[in-house]
């Protein structure tokens, strides 16, 4: 990444990492290099700093810098709810790391339901926090990691990318491109649904596309659009989603399954329009 950061001059390049990158040489080969790009990492090691001190109860023993609330996703058989956390902020030089120095944040839920796990996320990165309102960009950014797991779900599952058979290096390249933006949709079209539910869906679909789950659904068309997630719901159905009271609003998976059935059907209505003769 700092190569391309190089590259790169007008752009700000961060790097986001879970547990897993919570390497001492990858933050020490950053510093090397001079921080050609922001780092954001999940905190595995509670390490140990000058005396008898660790890092976790030193930050956490810091004052709140402020809070931040949104809404976590429902995963595990948990519903979605709102979390709403403290802040907390400490520029530490760890020792035991060639003497890196970061920045390490906590952020811990309060109030959380009774009987369910607070939300705790310890992040380390290089970049300084002076005030609460870079804080919450770094937190933000570490959020934003859960819309990049699902885009890459869709590209990895759904459109298989893995098992591409391509002998030539440009014909993989094109499918790549190709199958991005249908993760980019997919992925898109399940974000809006819920974020801007009573959208008109025919800003995001074309009129085949809303006809065509009503076809395979055997309702009529409606005299008007349908909202988005009336659209979306219509369509998760094709792919298995329920919508049972408890199930919440669809997931990429059953999305992505209906909107291959959509787009059969829109395939076969564009033909039948065409006048293609059925006899044959």
């Amino acid at each position: 990444m700092a190569q391309q950061a190089a590259a790169m001059p007008g752009t700000r390049l961060v790097y986001v990492a879970d547990r897993e990158g919570d390497i001492a040489a990858l933050m020490q080969r950053a510093q090397e290099l001079g921080e050609a790009a922001d780092w954001l990492i999940r905190s595995q090691h509670n390490c140990a700093l000058k005396g008898e001190a660790k890092l976790w109860e030193t930050v956490h023993a810091s004052e709140v810098l402020g809070h931040v609330s949104f809404v976590l996703p429902g995963r595990g058989g948990q519903k979605a709810r709102e979390a709403k956390q403290e802040l907390r902020a400490q520029r530490v030089k760890l020792p035991g790391r060639g003497g890196v120095e970061l920045s390490c944040i906590e952020a811990c839920e309060v109030n959380a339901p009774t009987g369910v796990k607070p939300v705790v996320w310890r992040l380390l990165s290089n970049r300084e926090v002076p005030d609460a309102h870079a804080l919450t960009e770094l937190i933000d950014r570490y959020r934003a990691r859960w819309e990049i797991e699902m885009f890459f779900n869709v590209f990895k599952n759904a459109c298989r990318v893995e098992t591409l058979q391509l002998s030539q290096m440009e014909r993989v390249e094109k499918a790549l491109v190709l199958y991005m933006v249908v993760s980019w949709r997919i992925a898109r079209l399940m974000r809006l649904g819920r974020t801007c539910p009573d959208l008109d869906a025919s800003l995001l679909f074309e009129a085949d596309e809303i006809h065509g789950p009503h076809v395979l659904s055997k309702k009529p068309r409606p005299k008007k659009p349908p909202t988005l997630n009336q659209m979306i719901r219509m369509i998760a159905s094709l792919g298995g989603f329920l919508g049972h009271k408890g199930d919440g609003e669809p997931g990429a998976k059953t999305l992505w399954i209906g909107m291959q059935r959509v787009m059969d059907a829109v395939i076969t209505i564009q033909i039948l329009r065409d006048g293609y003769d059925t006899s044959v």
